[in-house]
């Protein structure tokens, strides 16, 4: 209920309470805020707004009423500015499913809109890497098992192209290793068929409140590279081989590459919680490091800042 308390257009003071039926409640809030009654009725909150801003702007053409309010939270508002056209201007949030299944998409694309999603679809990979590469989606909902280009095919060659919009995995129930493979092609989340539509939407609206960010698969820093996943790194072409603690030390750098990291911080984030020994054991595995990753290559990309601690060059340490 809203108590709407206050000076009318008239000048005399204009309450509504909310809540009532429909045909009548406009006439009834119009004719109120017009006399500038104190009459206390049952208005419908969305009808006392439409009304008062019909009042308020209505000698000005440009910013129509509209006759419903914008669904939240995939509808998103715009400021208003008196350039920018109508008063409520909404910005759907654009979503691709691509699945060879046509009926389901179909099912997907009817309840997605209901939502308040603008959806487009795809029935192959191909069709939707060309859908992706000809308009932005702010979410993606992939199947893995499609003839030709497959849903992990997909994904990867869109993260390969710089294109950073979610990514839901739909996965064969069971399927543990597609899941693993979905994540690690590159993929934000995944759910396995059969699935539940409310869930869906759910996941799909905790994807897309993470925003657009940049979340690369492969680590990248010039031309040296460090997949988390198979556990390679590559100074261009050539692999070099690393113990798993020279690894996690590396992927530690390039994850924040640029940054000096002290001693301390790559202790906590390297070594387990309980290490207590000697600190300069820091110094022996950067050593190693520079001896496998810049040494053979003529680099510098391993950098000490004297008396802060060590930081990774983001162009590599190029020759």
């Amino acid at each position: 209920m809203l108590n709407l308390d206050g000076s009318g257009v008239g000048g005399g003071g204009v309450a509504a309470l909310v809540a009532a039926p429909g045909d009548a409640a406009e006439p009834m809030a119009t004719a109120a805020i017009a006399t500038g009654s104190r009459d206390r009725r049952r208005i419908p909150l969305a009808v006392v707004l439409r009304v008062v801003m019909r009042v308020f702007l209505s000698s000005d053409p440009r910013h129509p009423i509209p006759s419903s309010f914008p669904a939240e939270p995939e509808a998103r508002l715009k400021p208003f500015s008196p350039a920018s056209g109508p008063l409520w201007h909404v910005e759907a949030v654009r979503v691709l499913v691509v699945d060879d299944d046509r009926r389901l998409a179909r099912a997907l694309k009817r309840g997605l809109e209901g939502e308040g999603f603008a959806v487009d679809l795809a029935f192959d990979g191909e069709d939707g890497l060309w859908h992706a590469r000809e308009n932005s989606y702010d979410a993606l909902v992939l199947d893995v098992m499609m003839p030709g280009m497959n849903g992990l095919d997909l994904c990867a060659q869109l993260r390969a192209e710089g294109q950073w919009g979610a990514v839901l995995m739909l996965t064969a129930r069971g399927g543990e290793r597609d899941e693993a493979l979905a994540l690690d092609t590159g993929a934000d989340d995944f759910l396995a068929k059969p699935f539940s539509y409310v869930v869906l939407v759910a996941r799909l609206r905790a994807l897309l409140r993470r925003g657009r960010v940049e979340r690369p698969v492969t680590l990248r820093a010039g031309d040296l590279t460090l997949d988390p996943a198979t556990h390679e790194v590559h100074r261009g072409e050539q692999t070099v081989e690393l113990t798993p603690r020279q690894f996690s030390l590396l992927e530690l750098l390039i994850r924040r590459k640029g940054e000096v990291l002290s001693k301390r911080e790559i202790l906590d984030h390297v070594w387990d919680f309980a290490f207590d020994g000697d600190p300069n054991i820091v110094e022996v595995y950067v050593g190693q490091l520079r001896r496998r990753v810049d040494a053979p290559f003529g680099r510098t990309s391993l950098q000490t800042v004297r008396g802060v601690g060590y930081r990774l060059d983001p162009d590599g340490g190029r020759e």
